[in-house]
């Protein structure tokens, strides 16, 4: 049987990703926590003494994974996130440098029926030049539309989509911008302008 547990939980100003599931071909239960599309900490558990015990089986397992992801929600929402995780893990992840996506223009990017957004990558805090960008905007009552842009030497690229302001607050971006085999993806909702 096949299970996992995905949810998003919010922490002050963060929103983190908690994904649980059964791997079966390494007898774990896992937890991966997301920040912004970046793994920041795992925490797993090996059923692998269990798994030849008589009684235990796939109900076990979901009801053990299920605990495991329910404990670090609430670690999240308590603050106490860094306590759950597994520290060799977690230490490994920190040394790992990882794509961001930031949003330039958020504050307005939309004039003459045309959405235009401006992005930077970087890594740990630094332009990524050459880094390539897959768009894909949807809208409501269209097909989605995909474009791509590779990034500048200061880690900029910029698409422009024509589209209707009206149509913004039901429509959403999203951007993977992969590097040299490290990928990160960002969804950006958008709204109309006040």
């Amino acid at each position: 049987m096949i299970f996992g547990f995905n949810t998003d939980v919010k922490h002050g100003d963060i929103i983190y990703h908690v994904q649980s599931e059964a791997r079966e071909s390494e007898s774990l239960l896992q937890t991966q926590v997301f920040m912004r599309g970046r793994c920041v900490g795992k925490r797993a558990i090996s059923y692998a003494n269990s798994a030849h015990q008589a009684g235990f089986g796939d109900p076990q397992k979901e009801q053990q994974l299920r605990d495991q992801h329910r404990l670090v929600l609430e670690a999240i929402r308590e603050g106490q996130l860094e306590n759950v995780l597994d520290r060799a893990e977690t230490e490994a992840l920190s040394a790992i440098k990882q794509l961001d996506v930031q949003w330039e223009n958020a504050a307005s990017v939309h004039a003459n029926r045309n959405l235009t957004m401006q992005l930077r990558v970087t890594e740990d805090g630094a332009a990524v030049t050459g880094a390539r960008l897959t768009f894909r905007f949807a809208r409501p009552d269209a097909a989605p539309f995909y474009t791509q842009a590779v990034t500048d030497s200061a880690g900029s690229a910029a698409i422009s989509v024509e589209v209707e302001e009206s149509t913004l607050p039901d429509s959403s971006v999203m951007v993977q911008a992969n590097h040299e085999g490290r990928t990160v993806t960002r969804k950006f909702a958008l709204r109309k302008a006040e």
